[in-house]
């Protein structure tokens, strides 16, 4: 059944940090947006508790008149949302009815003129049709705009947002809600006052008895825990056992992800680690030892190696980590030459990277092999077809493609090449992105490559995929969270991760995908500081499977 952990598995980090209780009876938050109202794209989305169902309770609203709407809940709990436009109301209903005393994601998108409702990351009972504006301005939370229909119960990490951040059905987001690009409001998250806010569009007023309150009643009873299957189909659930992180019986006591480095705007020597299962906030895990603003990492199963880069002098060095102790790093060795923006790949037993800039504009197409296990000098493995830097790459246990990148010819070129790990040799043609990047990010499984978001030539999105075994062009994927270029990647053979990177201001936020399912990126996490270029590796990537 696989290899028990030490460490038993807690759910408490599964909480977000505070939420705002309302008693049903003149409670309410009160704010106003900005002028305008809401126009095109946007998210609206909270968790939601309530301590009854009785008569009709609105969790927020924004002047209705002719230009606003309002959701919450029915007396017979079902969501509700009243939508009027052109003096004309529509009640429409999320079909089935919610329970009292239980948490709730809710979120309202609208993706040009489509409005989908979302009851804990699934669409229920809409879409609709509506693309006016709301112009509307007076908000609030816990009542309905004319001071009736208050609601009695609690909201947590209350959002609203400018563009449609969920466009398929989604994971449930389980931590505290992060200020996204377009973010017009960001509140009910303290536990000590009601009106605090990481984003606020002027004064929140807190009405009524409307106050602070941690996230309770406890958020944990809620969690439906779908077990562990190992490789063998054997199932346990992970509240109650010590287990494995998920995953086939090969990747049994694995799934650490680890970034290290990058520009913060200064160069840094950081090491953090994440449990990629698992979401969440990354925690330190030592230091290179050099500091260092450009880093791309590869591992085995038990080590991951950086490429490092300071100056000329030290843009060849590699340096390794293992993963199950978390320790500074160690020198590992030497690549054949010393360039900057080069990026690796690798299966169990050896570590390819490839590619490179230096001097000035020049780009390089040679590919250095390590053997991960031995620490030591690299060896030269072939060529690309064409010089290129500032590429993106990953592998499966047999395959390594790049792709993108900086070319003497292009900026941001669409190209793919492949080589076979265990054979020396050039690279062949492999296919074409969707559209031409560099300062990408990659990741993948044992069959199913997954290009994420970069420069093309601003700040990009666009996610691509590939099937390993089987060359020719990608295929859309969906988009990313945030764009953003200069961004870390790592992942198992389930989940892709994207951490920080630029917008172009430098961010922390991690986000991930389901490789084997197409779809939108979701929130993961954070790094514990804002950073591009740092340097991505996992102990369980899809070239190990």
């Amino acid at each position: 059944m696989g290899i028990l952990r030490s460490d038993v598995v807690s759910h408490s980090q599964l909480e977000p940090t505070g939420s705002v209780a309302f008693d049903g009876t003149g409670d309410s938050l009160s704010f106003s947006l900005v002028t305008g109202g809401l126009s095109g794209d946007f998210t609206l989305e909270y968790f939601v508790y309530q301590n009854t169902l009785s008569d009709y309770q609105t969790h927020f609203g924004v002047t209705r008149g002719s230009t606003g709407f309002n959701v919450g809940t029915d007396a017979g709990g079902v969501f509700t949302l009243y939508d009027q436009v052109s003096s004309a109301a529509r009640k429409i209903e999320v079909s089935g009815a919610i329970e009292i005393n239980r948490w709730y994601h809710w979120a309202f998108v609208r993706s040009g003129s489509t409005i989908t409702g979302y009851l804990d990351g699934e669409a229920i009972g809409l879409p609709y049709s509506q693309s006016a504006n709301y112009s509307g301005t007076t908000c609030t939370i816990g009542c309905l705009e004319s001071n009736s229909e208050y609601m009695n119960g609690f909201i947590s990490n209350f959002r609203l947002v400018r563009g449609a951040i969920y466009k398929n059905n989604f994971t449930p987001p389980k931590f505290e809600l992060k200020n996204v690009p377009g973010t017009l409001l960001l509140c009910c998250q303290s536990s000590s006052s009601a009106t605090t806010a990481a984003v606020k569009p002027g004064t929140i007023t807190a009405n009524g008895n409307a106050a602070a309150s941690a996230f309770i009643p406890d958020v944990k009873k809620d969690i439906i825990d779908t077990g562990v299957v190992l490789g063998d189909n054997t199932k346990f659930d992970t509240l109650s056992y010590m287990v494995p992180p998920g995953g086939t019986t090969t990747e049994s006591n694995r799934g650490r992800g680890a970034f290290a480095g990058g520009e913060t705007p200064s160069k840094v020597n950081s090491i953090e680690y994440i449990n990629i299962q698992s979401m969440g906030t990354a925690k330190d895990f030592g230091d290179l030892t050099i500091t260092c603003g450009d880093v791309k990492g590869l591992g085995s199963s038990t080590r991951g190696v950086f490429r490092v880069d300071n100056n000329p002098s030290s843009r060849n060095v590699l340096e390794y980590i293992t993963f199950a102790t978390s320790s500074n790093a160690t020198d590992f060795g030497d690549l054949v030459i010393a360039v900057q923006q080069r990026f690796g790949a690798s299966n169990q037993t050896r570590g390819i990277f490839a590619g490179g800039l230096y001097p000035g504009s020049t780009t390089h197409n040679e590919m250095d092999y390590i053997t991960i296990a031995t620490a030591g000098n690299a060896t030269d493995f072939g060529n690309l077809s064409a010089s290129r830097a500032d590429t993106s790459s990953l592998a499966s246990p047999t395959r390594m493609i790049v792709g993108g990148g900086y070319t003497p010819s292009t900026n941001y070129g669409d190209v793919m090449d492949y080589v076979t790990i265990a054979s020396t040799g050039n690279a062949a043609d492999f296919g074409d992105l969707t559209t031409g990047k560099r300062s990408g990010t990659a990741a993948a499984s044992s069959t199913r490559g997954v290009f994420g978001p970069g420069k093309a030539p601003s700040v990009s999105n666009v996610i691509d995929y590939v099937t390993i075994a089987t060359t020719g062009n990608a295929t859309d994927f969906g988009d990313a969270l945030v764009a953003r270029g200069g961004a870390a990647s790592a992942s198992n053979s389930v989940r892709g991760l994207f951490a920080g990177g630029y917008t172009p201001s430098k961010i922390n936020g991690i986000e991930f995908i389901t490789i084997a399912s197409t779809g939108n990126g979701a929130e993961f996490g954070d790094m514990t500081y804002a950073s591009s270029y740092s340097g991505g590796c996992s102990d369980s990537h899809g070239g190990l499977s």
